[in-house]
């Protein structure tokens, strides 16, 4: 039964690595094809390269978001609980794509392990240690202040880039914002891959310690790769109906502030990534940049009615999750012994 579970989480995480590309292609491609720095083929393959590196070079950064971040319960109880937590991630993850709205991979995780963590200690008293600490780093801090931050952020490093340009013809800036966008939207996809390969990778490592094949202290080389071409997959096949949101529907911007809106969201990644061994949202992070990017000027043309639907979704991801998965680890409880080994 542990090993038929084991399968089960490496099959859903890699669904979870995949969904997680092809949802999130949006971030580095909504803005570099709207404004037209580069064409959506080029967007498409530099997003997909940029992804696979920055997964590959995540490894030295998920042992210490692991140790840091939550332990499970050994044996099948922890194990269906990364299934439940996968599985209602995924679901969720699948209808928001379908609504068109950007949303992070991160907060539905975390959501789907403490359902699953309630559930499981309600049926089999199997708890999740560290609920605390996911709940402030995981959920509050990406939820709240780097949106926040990275709004506001943009909103103000607008002013200094168009003070260093005014005196130079319009069309001579929006050719040099458009060639700087390639280097900016590249630098946001190595961040996804630096931030969104951890999860996965987290994940499959936390199913391997469950399952006792590892003590944790080390990664295996299959998981990064598994997680690396898992993304790059997903990015190749990405849909654009986020990038369409992001790019032609909730605010228009120039290669300016295009430019100015992914170098933000790319430093902060950096930043959380390397600096802080911080979980950051991508989609969190370049949606609030875009907008605080493209709200600073002069005929600003923001969709409130489409921002307030995504800021719903945010709020409501971790916790329809969390309600998901209760759901499923319910489900899951006659069918096996949910009692730590």
């Amino acid at each position: 039964m542990i090993v038929a579970f084991l399968v089960l989480v490496v099959g859903l995480a890699s669904g979870f690595a995949f969904l997680n590309g092809f949802r999130d292609v949006s971030n580095a491609v909504a803005l570099s094809t709207r404004t037209r720095a580069l064409t959506p083929s080029v967007a498409v393959l530099l997003a997909a390269v940029f992804n696979f590196i920055g997964a590959m070079l995540s490894g030295s950064f998920v042992l210490a978001f692991t140790q840091s971040w939550i332990t499970l319960p050994n044996g099948i109880g922890g194990l269906s609980m990364l299934t439940s937590a996968l599985a209602a991630s995924i679901i969720w993850g699948v209808y928001a794509w379908w609504r068109g709205i950007p949303l992070s991979s991160t907060n539905s995780l975390v959501g789907g392990l403490i359902g699953a963590g309630a559930a499981s200690a309600l049926v089999g008293g199997n708890s999740i240690n560290g609920v605390d600490n996911v709940l402030l780093t995981q959920v509050a801090l990406p939820l709240v202040l780097s949106p926040l931050i990275a709004f506001v952020a943009a909103y103000l490093l607008v002013w200094p880039v168009t003070w260093a340009a005014r005196y130079t013809q319009p069309n001579v800036i929006n050719r040099r914002f458009r060639r700087a966008q390639a280097v900016s939207a590249a630098a946001v996809a190595f961040g996804h891959g630096l931030q969104d390969g951890q999860r996965t990778a987290a994940v499959l490592l936390l199913a391997l310690v469950a399952a006792g094949l590892s003590s944790g202290g080390e990664l295996p080389l299959w998981i990064l790769l598994l997680t690396a071409i898992m993304l790059t997959a997903g990015t190749m096949f990405g849909g654009w109906r986020v990038s369409h949101t992001l790019g032609h529907k909730l605010i228009r911007v120039d290669p300016l502030r295009g430019f100015v809106a992914q170098t933000l969201t790319s430093v902060m990644l950096f930043v959380g990534a390397i600096g802080l061994q911080l979980p950051l949202s991508t989609t969190h992070t370049l949606t609030a940049s875009v907008l605080g990017a493209g709200t600073n000027q002069r005929f600003a043309t923001t969709n409130r009615r489409l921002v307030r639907r995504i800021l719903l979704f945010w709020v409501a991801t971790p916790l329809v999750t969390a309600a998901a998965a209760f759901v499923l680890e319910l489900a899951f409880s006659p069918l096996a012994d949910l009692r730590p080994n």
